[in-house]
């Protein structure tokens, strides 16, 4: 499933840093006020249960599912309206389904802010005006096709042209488009034009090690501007854990981590809440052999998750056996499961569950 959750943010914030922190693909990290390099990791994505599943089916190996991360070139002030060079960041953000926004909230004199001084909030609002200025633009392109299209009669049109000058107007007002009042069957006349403050965001703070486990007087400005918002904040240090990640052992890892209050990297979490901001979810299949995450969409039926799996596992589906995570975990085997009717068979529209252990049936 190839979704991906893009990098963003201004110069020099430090998200090369918490990319390679992510990554086995090391990006370079640089005091320049500007790079032109995107980089793009295949990340596996942080889960216990695989280890817990692995020691009850004594299986050979474990597999992890992934997510994309993307390490976007810095934002500049006015990209949206530049031919060259800074505006490579939009087309890049244009193609993830999803952001991470890292946010500058450590001082350090040796590293200069591209606006002279730090301020997380300002830097928020640097960069949600040049993609609404991005995004308007891209209303008003369609604008201009929809009202040639109007000319012949076409109701649906007049229509679209109506909704779009809402998100016209709201765009104007410096406001996203994920927040114009619009019904959600009017969304489809800007579904075509993929605009970049429709996708889901989650905001990193990026400190130094002393406000690792609680934060700064920069976080709490970030805390505080989005106080009546339903917005995901993160804290990382993303200096300290670039340091940890070059330790050689995980025991060396855990020590460091426990010696500055945490109980795990904050970029676990990271990327756990990457995966949940892309809407998936995990279900897992067990055997000698392999136990395996996979990834789906949230909602997905029996059959989709199969094709996860492979294209013919979903075309010649015949029924899905399922044991639910905590029932297998605390019943200890499949034999268990079905002596205490915790087993199941499932048909084609069945929606499968986080955390759900599949055996697909199948004939093709």
């Amino acid at each position: 499933m190839s979704l991906q959750c893009g990098i963003i943010g201004i110069a020099n914030v430090g998200k090369s840093t918490i990319f390679n922190c992510m990554s086995a693909t090391k990006a370079e990290a640089s005091g320049f006020s500007f790079s032109n390099k995107t980089n793009l990791s295949i990340i596996n994505v942080p889960d216990d249960r695989l280890y817990v599943l692995e020691n009850l089916a004594a299986t050979q190996r474990v597999v992890h599912t992934t997510v994309e991360i993307v390490d976007i070139p810095g934002l500049t002030k006015s990209a949206g309206r530049s031919d060259k060079g800074a505006n490579q960041f939009l087309s890049e953000i244009r193609n993830c389904d999803a952001l991470i926004h890292v946010l500058r909230c450590f001082d350090d004199d040796s590293l200069s802010h591209v606006d002279g001084s730090v301020n997380p909030v300002r830097d928020i609002e640097t960069v949600n005006i040049e993609l609404q200025l991005k995004d308007l633009e891209s209303v008003e392109k369609k604008i201009q096709r929809l009202e040639k299209v109007v000319k012949s009669g076409d109701k649906d049109a007049k229509k679209g042209v109506e909704v779009l000058n809402v998100y016209k107007d709201h765009l104007e007002s410096f406001q996203n488009a994920s927040t114009a009042p619009v019904s959600e069957d009017d969304k489809r006349f800007i579904a075509d034009i993929f605009l970049l403050t429709t996708k889901p965001v989650i905001y990193v703070c990026n400190v130094d090690e002393a406000s690792a486990v609680s934060g700064n007087k920069y976080v709490e400005q970030v805390q505080n501007f989005f106080k009546d918002e339903n917005t995901e904040i993160l804290i990382i240090a993303g200096a300290m854990e670039a340091e940890i990640t070059e330790l050689e052992t995980e025991e060396d890892r855990m020590a460091f981590l426990s010696d500055v209050g945490l109980n795990e990297p904050g970029v676990d979490k990271l990327i756990r809440a990457a995966y949940s901001l892309l809407d998936l979810e995990t279900f897992f299949t067990v055997g000698e052999k392999e136990t395996r995450a996979w990834t789906i969409k949230r909602g997905a039926t029996a059959p989709q998750a199969a094709g996860a799996i492979h294209s013919d596992l979903e075309r010649g589906f015949i029924r899905a056996e399922v044991m639910k995570y905590n029932d297998y975990v605390t019943l200890g085997s499949e034999q268990a499961c079905k002596e205490k009717g915790k087993f199941s068979v499932e048909g084609k529209n069945y929606i499968v569950g986080d955390g759900d252990i599949l055996h697909i049936r199948f004939n093709v």
